[in-house]
């Protein structure tokens, strides 16, 4: 039986990938086959050796389907063509409601006088970071409908750089979506996006997100789809004992591949999984730019750099809070800048790149 080996179902295939000229990518499909008879993929003669086959196809479109027939026998995948790639980057903040506790108790003139969100704007004006933070509906003593709505100007004039987005209804328990089905992501989501909705309005929300733990069934995600996040966010790794880590619903095959690539699309699902090249707070300061190097020496890694911190290592009260918890964010998106890096919102053209 006749199958497509590389590349994979569901691939975003950019610059990297091919040979790129105006606007086209030539990749090379390759496979598998019976061996006795001519292959074609999408009308194209391909070479066969023994059992397998090869052949360059030019991908124009967006999206492509590729279709590899022997003597009747036929299978066909789709991938996608991140036309236009270049280096980009955003920053994206986990486990976040503190801040909002403190604006809401302080009652502060302007969202930036809270020392966490001056953080984030003087990190936006120098470098032109963009930013997406993934809330929490609770925590102790504070929920979201505590959080006035004086600030729906200033959000909306953040809106540009600074977006809010659904994380899990709490910090505890650990990894609460892990068996969790449709109803109670879907509750969950909807507390979250509809307080965002009132105190900061539309244009804040953001449809990227990374679920708690980025663990997570297919039904649970299939409830966030289904309320508009067109992607997710993880580490997509694996633990000491080789099974998938903070990889939401994929498999033990899926997970080895993400962790050499920057994105992959399910079709089934209709979501974009996006690897953290870099989890800011789990690695020691020096570390920071070595492993930025590294990952954008790889350049299946290296197109699309998503950092992230959470918000807890920011306060000096935390059991493991971070005094250089600013430096390493301004180290990170320092290099990106003096690396040729643009700051982009995944949910703004295709994955940051302006629709053509």
């Amino acid at each position: 039986m006749i199958a497509i080996s590389s590349p994979r179902n569901g691939a975003i295939l950019n610059r990297h990938d091919g040979r790129e000229d105006n606007k086209a990518l030539r990749i090379e499909v390759t496979g598998t086959c019976g061996g006795d008879h001519p292959v074609t993929v999408n009308g194209h003669p391909a070479t066969v050796h023994g059992q397998t086959f090869r052949a360059s196809i030019v991908l124009t479109a967006r999206i492509t389907t590729l279709t590899a027939v022997e003597n009747g026998d036929e299978v066909s995948i789709s991938v996608i063509y991140d036309r236009g790639s270049f280096p980009r980057y955003r920053f994206s903040l986990d486990d976040d409601i503190w801040f909002l506790r403190d604006i809401a108790e302080k009652q502060y003139r302007s969202l930036f006088d809270n020392p966490y969100m001056a953080l984030w704007k003087r990190l936006h004006d120098t470098y032109g970071t963009k930013v997406n933070c993934n809330l929490y509906f609770e925590c102790e003593n504070f929920d979201l409908t505590m959080m006035p709505d004086r600030y729906r100007g200033e959000w909306a004039d953040a809106a540009e750089w600074f977006r809010l987005t659904f994380h899990a209804r709490a910090n505890d328990p650990d990894k609460p979506y892990l068996h969790a089905g449709y109803e109670e992501v879907a509750r969950d989501m909807d507390l979250v996006t509809g307080e965002i909705l009132r105190f900061a309005g539309e244009s804040s929300l953001n449809s990227f997100t990374t679920i708690h733990w980025g663990e997570a069934t297919r039904e649970g995600c299939r409830a966030v789809r289904d309320r508009g996040i067109r992607g997710l966010c993880g580490y997509f790794t694996m633990d000491d004992a080789g099974e998938p880590q903070v990889s939401y619903y994929a498999d033990r095959n899926l997970t080895r591949y993400l962790m050499q690539r920057d994105y992959w699309m399910d079709w089934e699902e209709d979501l974009v999984f996006i690897r953290h090249a870099q989890v800011i707070n789990t690695v020691q300061q020096a570390d920071i730019v070595p492993g930025l190097e590294a990952c954008a020496r790889n350049p299946q890694q290296g197109e699309v750099m998503e950092l992230m911190i959470h918000e807890q290592y920011f306060y000096p009260d935390y059991v493991a809070y971070l005094p250089d918890y600013a430096e390493r964010c301004e180290t990170a998106v320092r290099w990106m800048a003096d690396h040729g890096y643009q700051p982009v919102f995944y949910s703004d053209g295709f994955l940051g790149v302006p629709s053509s």
